[in-house]
């Protein structure tokens, strides 16, 4: 990690600026700014993506079935869920819904895709900051010094079960990190028995594999009073936000297809809707200093970085599903779930739970729960079936969508009548994030930076205010206001200025 940029005031009544450039352990590119007041308390920070991909621009003109080939390189970490919702869009482009053999294959890729993510992210990203401590030197706070703490053997395990879920990736997707498998209708090839059973094998030492992790949860994070007192700050890690979700008709969370469901602070549900109708319940707002929108629900309207009933601004990802539900189809991950629902019961917390830290919990159980679908499919007698494709209509226009580790991901494609791709837009897990970020990231600068006091492990300490969301820049910067922000500042001779353009 590099040192933070600090920029001395130049005169006494101008505000101090913070500026963490590069932000660390995320997918893609970000820094936070933070502006002090005279008195060395935080006026404002926000939470900043300078880099640009433009993926919806340069996918017009494309033929159509190319899509879920070319948006999977959105990112390395997520090409599997890009992958998966871009199929999805292509089935209603071409009017095409897979065979349930088809879906369950799909299914079984996914579930792979979840626990590879999930054990990067809780192992690699986020547990320098649980086990080797937010103050710990910058050096150390990295997968490296994870292993030199808790053991390589550990270490060793982390690396095996992210390799077998990369290796069904592989086996399905043909490619291990940028799959090619899914086709409108369904999927390119089926699999055999030897592939099904080399699967299952894999999938009940993940199982085992989750089930340390969520020990390991308990006796790193939860034993240690100083880190819960930390998260359960409300100063600190906390916003009252509204929760969206994919959930089956039980209101059970589910990965790959569903009903979009709201609820707010309370956990009273506002809003439930399928996939398809996103335009209607979902705003995207635009600020000329990042590269990211903003999503909103239109029912409640954006009114700015703030949270609370008056507020649009939502989270997604595994927190929000699991606020947004009523738990989990396996059982163990069930189990999780009703342990954290009755942790923070204990609290006094009957309804969501707006504790921001609690994300990496969260994300612990959907690992847990991953492993068992997994298991849970690869002893399907179907998942051999060779019934894997659905023929295809003339294209038109389709939506897809799913519950990417990130959060909800929408993937909207339009093509004319020769298949050539008219209009696109996507709306991924960090944009639907992006305002929550931003609140977090404020909240956290306004509880840690006090009176001028600041340190690289308070500056840490923002920084774990977005690494809950395990972020991913590279996916979520696409089209702001459709062409680059530029503001030029011409100054006379003497300093003084002469005239400012911009094009915002």
């Amino acid at each position: 990690m590099s040192g933070p940029i600090i920029s001395e005031p130049t005169t006494k009544s101008e505000s101090k600026r913070i500026t963490i450039d590069p932000i660390t352990r995320l997918e893609g590119h970000g820094k936070i700014e933070i502006f002090l007041n005279d008195e060395g308390n935080v006026a404002n920070a926000y939470w900043q993506v300078p880099e640009l991909r433009g993926f919806e621009k340069f996918c017009i003109g494309r033929s159509v079935d190319e899509l879920n080939k070319i948006t999977p390189r959105l990112c390395g970490v997520c090409p599997g869920a890009h992958h998966l919702c871009s199929t999805k869009a292509l089935d209603g482009v071409f009017q095409a819904e897979p065979p349930e053999a088809g879906r369950k294959l799909r299914e079984l890729f996914y579930a792979a895709h979840y626990i590879h993510s999930h054990i990067a992210h809780f192992y690699a990203l986020a547990a320098a900051d649980f086990v080797l401590g937010p103050a710990a030197p910058a050096e150390k706070r990295n997968i490296l010094g994870v292993v030199d703490a808790v053991g390589v053997n550990i270490g060793s395990e982390v690396i095996k079960h992210r390799s077998y879920a990369q290796k069904v990736q592989e086996m399905l997707g043909g490619k291990a990190t940028h799959p090619v498998c899914g086709i409108p209708g369904g999927m390119s090839k089926p699999i055999n028995e030897d592939e099904r059973k080399q699967i299952e094998e894999w999938a009940k030492s993940c199982v085992e594999f989750s089930k340390f992790t969520m020990g390991l949860l308990g006796d790193v994070v939860l034993k240690n009073e100083a880190y819960l007192d930390l998260i359960k700050d409300p100063g600190i890690y906390y916003n009252e936000t509204y929760y969206m979700g994919l959930v089956d008709k039980n209101n059970k969370i589910n990965f790959y297809d569903g009903d979009l469901r709201v609820v707010d602070q309370k956990g009273k549900e506002v809003e439930k809707f399928h996939p398809s109708k996103y335009l209607d319940h979902i705003g995207e707002h635009v600020e000329p200093w990042t590269y990211e929108k903003f999503c909103f629900l239109k029912k409640i309207g954006w009114n700015g970085f703030t949270d609370g009933p008056q507020s649009g601004i939502y989270r997604c990802a595994p927190l929000a599903r699991v606020n947004a539900s009523t738990g989990f189809t396996t059982p163990e991950a069930q189990k999780g779930y009703e342990q954290l629902k009755d942790f923070f019961k204990g609290l006094g917390v009957e309804g969501p739970i707006h504790h921001t830290m609690i994300y990496h919990w969260a994300r612990v159980i959907e690992l847990m729960h991953a492993s068992e679908w997994l298991l849970e499919l690869s002893q399907d007698p179907m998942i051999t079936s060779k019934d894997i494709k659905s023929p295809t209509k003339t294209p038109g226009e389709g939506i897809g969508c799913l519950e990417a580790p990130r959060g909800v991901l929408i993937h909207h494609y339009v093509a004319d009548e020769n298949g050539i791709t008219t209009d696109v837009n996507l709306v991924v897990g960090t944009t639907n994030n992006n305002a929550p970020i931003n609140l977090s990231v404020r909240q956290a600068a306004k509880g840690l930076i006090k009176n001028w006091q600041v340190s690289p492990g308070i500056l840490n300490e923002v920084e774990m205010a977005y690494r809950a969301y395990d972020p991913c820049n590279s996916c979520a910067t696409h089209t702001l206001p459709g062409q680059m922000p530029l503001k030029a500042v011409i100054r006379k001779p003497n300093g003084e200025i002469f005239q400012e353009i911009q094009n915002f």
